[in-house]
């Protein structure tokens, strides 16, 4: 990932000094569970923590020639480790180091994922309460549909990243396993007491069963779930492009001193930061597929997998983790005009209150059909014409034969809406 869209926490997962570390902390482990085995000397397994060292640029110098990079790895700690060497990465394949490895890399992003969703949880709910009450116009299809609060829209997305992040907790420790196998899983050249001492010094779980590479479905459902994170954080992001349309302006990002909007044209404040998160959840999503498509391996192995997984873990982890940190400052700092919420929902005359006033007349005894097509050439005069909807309502006979003035103007309460606006938040923020 550029570095336009990167932050040093999330980045530095996927440095080669951090998977090198990774490595070797995996060989090491492995020696002193092998020691304990009997297996190599105790003293090898010492002078392996205590001379080895391994350098990122040395390494790549010698994948030039083995075209191996555990090879590479190994060679150059060889280097500095001297005969004791010999006893490394006894009985493990590459595979043994590389899948653990990503599963540690995998573990610790989703734990900076983890953090950046509870600082954004942490907004969404300030936010929610702020508005809890503040009416705005609720649209489906673009249209106005019936009133809603501000509060209960944030604390719809609120409970859609609160779901996501025990997604994202149920997916880190789904792939956060460890396997030191051998050749094709069997254990025939190292005893699974090394795989269960190394996994617990990583803090991983032992995979079950490994045919020489720990299962890809587990690394799908990983990515599966940053793609659903993608895209509820496209979800809010569209909703705050939509309401600062100019001829909406119900919110907007926060505009700051001597920022631009447009190099040819002064006036504009357009929603960069939300446009910006539906492009980088596109990033994110693309990594679904392919993970998908890495289940399926040769028979107990090929490396399919590992050229697409070197560039899409990174790239989508990295992308998320800034999407998130986005998404958080631009909803902390989100301006909001209630004012022109009002201005909007009072705009075409009450017809919003029009299913209320359908489900008046049934209740007044007639049919379904007819008070539908009653109420709705009211509200088609009010999209036509102008006007108000209760007063027409309240000069047309049919219905006043139905419905007392008394009757009529208790539809048009708006509180009505927003009666239960504390039950919701009860059971979002319980």
């Amino acid at each position: 990932m550029i570095p336009r869209y990167s932050r040093p926490e999330m980045t530095q997962i996927w440095e080669p000094d951090n998977k090198f570390r990774i490595w070797f902390e995996i060989e090491a482990h492995a020696c002193d569970a092998q020691a304990q085995l009997g297996i190599i000397p105790k003293e090898s397994a010492a002078a392996v923590w205590a001379k080895g060292k391994f350098n990122a640029a040395r390494i790549d110098e010698i994948e030039k020639e083995t075209k191996h990079d555990v090879l590479a790895f190994l060679t150059n700690l060889a280097e500095s480790i001297g005969e004791h060497a010999r006893f490394v990465h006894q009985g493990m394949t590459s595979s043994d180091v590389l899948d653990t490895t990503l599963s540690f890399q995998l573990k610790q992003a989703a734990d900076v994922l983890i953090k950046d969703m509870d600082d954004l949880l942490d907004a969404l709910k300030k936010r929610a309460f702020e508005h809890k009450y503040t009416m705005t116009i609720g649209r489906s299809h673009g249209i106005h549909a019936e009133p809603t609060t501000f509060g209960l829209k944030l604390a719809g997305h609120y409970a859609a990243f609160k779901r996501n992040r025990e997604r994202l907790v149920a997916a880190r420790n789904d792939v956060a396993t460890c396997a030191i196998s051998g050749a094709v899983g069997t254990f025939a050249t190292i005893d699974p007491f090394v795989e269960k001492y190394v996994a617990e010094k990583m803090g991983l779980s032992v995979e079950p069963v490994s045919t020489q590479v720990i299962p890809r479905d587990r690394h799908a459902m990983f990515f599966a779930t940053l793609g659903v994170i993608a895209g509820s954080i496209e979800n809010l992001a569209i909703e705050v492009r939509h309401l600062q349309r100019t001829e909406v302006r119900e919110a907007q990002e926060f505009f700051a001193k001597g920022q631009k909007g447009s190099s040819a044209m002064p006036h504009k404040k357009n929603p960069v930061l939300s446009e910006n998160l539906t492009g980088l959840a596109r990033i994110v999503r693309a990594a679904v597929n392919p993970a998908m498509e890495n289940v399926a391996l040769w028979h107990e192995r090929d490396i399919s997998h590992s050229a697409v997984e070197r560039v899409f873990a990174p790239d989508a982890t990295i992308a998320l983790d800034f999407a998130l940190s986005r998404l958080t400052g631009m909803m902390r700092d989100l301006i909001v005009y209630p004012e022109n919420m009002r201005k909007n929902l009072d705009s075409l005359g009450g017809i919003h209150f029009s299913q209320r006033v359908l489900l008046a007349l049934t209740q007044a005894g007639i049919s379904r059909e007819d008070a539908y097509k009653k109420v709705q050439a009211s509200a088609m005069q009010i999209w036509e014409q102008g006007g108000q909807l209760k007063d027409i309502l309240l000069k047309d006979a049919e219905i006043m034969k139905s419905l007392n003035k008394q009757q009529i103007d208790s539809l048009f309460d708006e509180k009505a809406y927003s009666a239960q606006v504390d039950t919701i938040f009860s059971r979002v923020f319980a």
